[in-house]
């Protein structure tokens, strides 16, 4: 028989029982070379950490099931993830299309590091893909996609876009960070390549940072496994591991971060002092129906924007008691962040900065009652 139901896969790809003593749990091959069987008598295909280690491959096959794909490759960080996969399929000359409303530290990374290398690079409101088919240009290799985005939580049509990628010979990929594989399939809508900052919900406690991709093509998957060797920004076991422990629970944790999420966007969408409430579950947002056909829930993510401006936000973010002010997301504790002050400071001046007077919620696992009250009282 094969299983290939989501919780199942989370618990068991990749995973098999140790062969030599059963135990359950992946180990952590916490070394950095391996013994040989004569020269290139290689054990298991093992020779080095950097270019293969056990841990990190359960990870990789892990993620790759859950994501549908031919491949999965860990790395040290969204960001090593997203720099690798770049220099592997864009060179000085090419062009690259990317959301209207990036997550930063992308906008960073084109506008900064790839601009300089001569990578060209356009941002484009990517709801509308009547523009992001205007952007492409002969030289356009990729269209990079967010959905939802950060921290706007607007919603791409992945089909729509996957199409007017290949129909200028070039890839789309998609960071599905916001969504985690659980709620969105990427690839399976006609998406290249998957890309995924492993710290956010697939590990889910904030204790470790990584990266992954996931590709539908082998081919593209080798060459991605020789830059991840060659470039070494590879995930170490251990942080490999610790990923792996947060995958067995994500089904259940989105379930629950989606079911706070929705109280929370109701309760603050009623409250004077709150002006928008950006949430894809709720029935007035331009994506809604969008996300309600390739989502499987609507996220832990809500934005809103505070009626007395900037300083209303920075006040209601050193209010709360229960949502901790802090960077990053997708832990099972409430976090509450100032994103133009603190996770996209990088796009001030640009075209893609973000609202003064907008607030960004990670909104965890704990009693909604709670995350409620402690949100309200911020507020009042």
């Amino acid at each position: 028989m094969t299983f290939d139901g989501f919780e199942t896969l989370a618990i068991h790809a990749g995973q098999e029982a140790d062969t030599e003593t059963g135990a359950v749990v992946v180990p952590i091959y916490q070394t950095s070379t391996y013994a040989q069987d004569g020269v290139g008598g290689l054990r298991g295909g093992y020779e080095y950490s950097r270019t293969a280690n056990p841990t990190r491959k359960a990870l990789e096959e892990c993620l790759a099931a859950l994501e549908s794909g031919a491949r999965g490759l860990g790395f040290a960080s969204g960001m090593a993830a997203e720099d690798t996969l770049l220099r592997t399929v864009a060179g000085p000359g090419d062009h690259v299309i990317i959301p209207g409303d990036a997550y930063g530290g992308t906008f960073r990374l084109f506008s900064k590091v790839l601009e300089r290398w001569g990578v060209a690079w356009e941002a484009v409101p990517q709801t509308d893909p009547d523009a992001v088919r205007a952007a492409v240009r002969p030289e356009t290799v990729a269209i990079w996609t967010e959905t939802p985005t950060n921290p706007l939580l607007n919603i791409t049509d992945i089909e729509a876009l996957a199409g007017i990628a290949h129909d200028a010979g070039a890839l789309l990929v998609v960071d599905n960070t916001f969504a985690s594989p659980y709620l969105q399939q990427p690839l399976a809508l006609g998406a290249d390549v998957v890309v995924h900052s492993t710290t956010k919900y697939l590990g889910g406690h904030s204790d470790v940072v990584g990266g992954a991709l996931v590709v539908a093509d082998p081919e593209l998957g080798e060459r991605l496994a020789f830059h991840q060797n060659t470039m070494g920004a590879v995930a170490g076991p251990f942080d490999a591991w610790l990923t792996l422990r947060g995958v067995k629970t994500l089904g259940v944790r989105m379930d629950r971060h989606c079911a706070n999420a929705e109280r929370i966007a109701d309760a603050l969408r009623h409250h004077p002092a709150v002006s928008e409430v950006v949430y894809p579950g709720l029935a007035e947002h331009p994506g809604h129906k969008l996300a309600a056909r390739q989502m499987r829930g609507f996220g832990g993510m809500v934005s809103f924007r505070l009626r007395d401006g900037e300083k209303a936000a920075l006040r209601m973010c050193e209010r709360t008691q229960v949502f901790t002010l802090g960077e990053s997301l997708g832990g099972v504790e409430s976090l509450i962040e100032h994103p133009a002050r603190m996770t996209h400071a990088s796009t001030a001046g640009s075209p893609l900065e973000v609202p003064a007077d907008l607030v960004r919620l990670s909104v965890g696992i704990e009693s909604g009652d709670d995350l409620v009250a402690d949100l309200l009282a911020a507020l009042d």
